[in-house]
């Protein structure tokens, strides 16, 4: 699953007439960059939740024959947040544990790796796998401790895990303290009691399966980027032609 459903008001105006996921960089669509790499990977049967312009990623996108792969829309009036976006969508995706990724990053990462971690998931070990890079210049004290492929610490306030009420930790520095990169693994047990239809966070979720041990991680060193602003895509979008140029 692709979740493509957020307004991007940190990307006005661009976002004021192309949803997030559509903003072109290095020469194609942030989400056409996760469809390839995900195609390259394996998987074949993409759900896409949408709200804000939603229209235009299906225009674009349509039935995903031309990206090799076969494209299911979970559409949402308005934005139901990360948890009440799977969970709606969960009758689509059909599978017990599936992979999910934000629209609205860029990342390098090979999906294939997931494979290991959706294997451990079917058989009942652990309810979620997240994938965790550095920490970027935005966000320095990071989401999660990672030990020993465990992940082990509530998460912090954060742009991606926001929930109210949150104490943060910032004054505990940890060396494994990574930051999530919105590239997950889940079983649909995560979302038994998130209400199809309404918004839900993902945030309380995770640090419920944290607190019993059930969530798995890795590190990913490779290029990540959040890309939250509209300098933050102009930047990309020159690194990545300059990449392919050279």
């Amino acid at each position: 699953m692709i979740l493509a459903a957020g307004r991007g008001e940190r990307m006005r105006p661009l976002t004021d007439h192309t949803p997030k996921p559509l903003l072109p960089v290095g020469g194609k669509p942030l989400i056409v960059w996760h469809i390839e790499r995900l195609c390259a990977a394996g998987f074949t049967h993409v759900v896409i939740n949408h709200a804000h312009l939603g229209q235009q990623i299906e225009d674009s996108l349509g039935n995903g024959a031309a990206l090799g792969v076969s494209i299911d829309y979970s559409r949402e009036v308005s934005a139901l947040e990360t948890a009440g976006g799977i969970a709606t969508a969960l009758p689509l995706i059909g599978s017990e544990v599936f992979t999910v990724v934000n629209g609205d990053i860029y990342c390098e990462y090979d999906f294939s790796r997931l494979f290991e971690p959706i294997a451990r998931l079917s058989a009942g070990v652990d309810q979620a796998h997240l994938v965790l890079v550095d920490n970027p210049p935005q966000h320095p004290n990071g989401d999660f401790v990672l030990d020993a492929e465990r992940v082990i610490s509530s998460p912090l306030m954060s742009s991606a895990l926001v929930v109210p009420g949150t104490v943060s930790l910032a004054d505990t520095p940890h060396p494994a303290r990574f930051t999530f990169s919105g590239i997950g693994v889940y079983h649909r047990a995560l979302f038994a009691h998130t209400p199809p239809g309404e918004k839900a966070p993902l945030a309380p979720l995770l640090r419920q399966a944290i607190n019993v041990g059930r969530i798995s991680g890795e590190h990913f060193g490779g290029r990540w980027v959040d890309v939250g602003t509209p300098a933050r895509l102009a930047a990309l979008d020159e690194e990545l032609k300059q990449h392919h140029a050279a």
